[in-house]
């Protein structure tokens, strides 16, 4: 499990600047989130592995008084999804591990991924995807719907 060490950060901002893409900004770097790939505006790239980069499971920083962690949980329906959790702005970044369609097809890890995300929220958590914000008790319900999916 994963879990987040931030204590006395201090709370910083998460936008959307594009559709499904969002920007986390501390007080000296930003970072953009992409479902598979993270760039700081230092020039530096995070991206998992299976998509061409060398992040396995996480990177951690700080990013001038905001704490960032960016965690591969598992593959989603492309693979190589990351997630990125801003504990002070109460906000996870779960990219395309959650959509509002049923797939047609899930790959083993993809419930796995999402079960781990959840655990990394709470009730007061903001959830950011591709698709836009989502409850709680919809990633869970989408959760679910993997299961059924899977399992037939």
């Amino acid at each position: 499990m994963v879990k987040c060490q931030s204590s006395e950060m201090s709370h910083g901002s998460v936008r959307e600047s594009e559709p499904g893409v969002y920007e986390v900004a501390g007080d000296e770097l930003s970072l953009t989130y992409r479902p598979r790939l993270v760039k700081l505006d230092d020039g530096t790239e995070l991206a998992h592995e299976s998509q061409g980069g060398t992040l396995a499971s996480v990177w951690a920083g700080d990013l001038g008084g905001l704490y960032v962690e960016v965690v591969h949980l598992g593959d989603g329906p492309v693979g190589g999804e990351l997630v990125a959790v801003v504990p002070d702005a109460e906000t996870v970044l779960v990219g395309d591990l959650y959509t509002p369609d049923n797939p047609a097809s899930v790959p083993m890890s993809w419930p796995e991924a999402v079960d781990l995300a959840l655990g990394l929220t709470t009730e007061s958590t903001r959830i950011l995807a591709t698709a836009g914000p989502v409850e709680r008790d919809e990633l869970e319900a989408f959760h679910q719907r993997l299961l059924g999916v899977m399992h037939g």
